[in-house]
């Protein structure tokens, strides 16, 4: 993984932001899923550094990040990271609530990216209505109401295998390295403190005037509503496409690196 000393800070309004910046060549932005942090590209970091210019942020509250002490939008930091780094327009490539920010940005400052990539998202304006998603939900809420940071753990790493495997399917090293960074996520945080987060509006009435491609890539064993919504992006852009990767969930990043690398990168070169 990457060392604590290849990070770079930029000092936003409300705090200095963590991201590496590697490589050279066209910028690629990697946008890490929620509670973990830039790490989770381990895989990916490498393979696009050797032929772009990766930057992958620790979004605002997790990883090195400064936490939010005002309201904030997702898409605003990002906005201002390209700015602060002169990487405009760059490729987005986002898992799970990185997705989200990606799918924010283009609509909020399309002058600053250049393609999309989803994997295991679609908009930030989502709501989960598999009844098993919403209990690991419901457990993650009531044990982060409780202070329990074990049962909170537990619960967001059901998520790894997905509905229809257990933790014996997973790489255990996956596992340990989820735990590790969300372990330091949680640790930024209090459970009563206040969610300065601003959601961006009207995502979904706003999607068919994204002029830029998008890929969406979802493990064939996610919460079958999210690949449904990511294939529903995919349809309603105006050039769009969508793939899923067998054996693997919510992270084929960690589970399938091998796999996603080639899809990104042969989208990067259709670029």
């Amino acid at each position: 993984m990457s060392a604590a000393s290849d990070l770079r800070f930029f000092p936003s309004a409300d705090g200095d932001l963590a991201y590496l910046d590697t490589g050279s060549g066209d910028p690629v932005v990697l946008l890490h899923s929620g509670f973990v942090d830039h790490r989770v590209w381990e895989a990916q970091i490498p393979a696009l550094a050797a032929h772009h210019r990766v930057i992958a942020p620790d979004v605002r509250g997790h990883g090195a990040s400064a936490n939010a002490s005002v309201p904030f939008r997702w898409a605003d930091d990002l906005a201002g990271l390209l700015r602060h780094v002169d990487a405009g327009p760059a490729v987005l490539v986002g898992l799970s609530m990185g997705g989200a920010i990606a799918t924010d940005t283009v609509l909020e400052y399309p002058e600053l990216v250049r393609a999309v990539v989803t994997c295991g998202a679609a908009t930030s304006d989502f709501e989960y209505t598999d009844p098993w998603v919403r209990q690991v939900q419901a457990e993650q809420a009531r044990a982060l109401g409780a202070g329990d940071a074990e049962g909170w753990l537990t619960a967001f790493l059901r998520f790894v295998p997905g509905e229809h495997r257990d933790a014996t399917d997973v790489d255990p090293d996956v596992l340990r390295r989820l735990r590790e960074m969300a372990l330091g996520t949680l640790a930024k945080h209090t459970p009563d403190e206040e969610n300065h987060h601003v959601p961006v509006t009207d995502t979904w009435a706003r999607v068919p005037g994204i002029g830029v491609p998008v890929l969406t890539v979802n493990g064939a064993l996610d919460a079958p509503d999210l690949i449904a919504e990511a294939e529903r992006l995919a349809r309603t852009v105006a050039d769009g496409r969508s793939v899923l990767v067998d054996g693997t969930a919510h992270y084929p990043p960690m589970e399938r690196p091998g796999e996603l690398n080639k899809i990104l990168l042969d989208f990067l070169g259709a670029l």
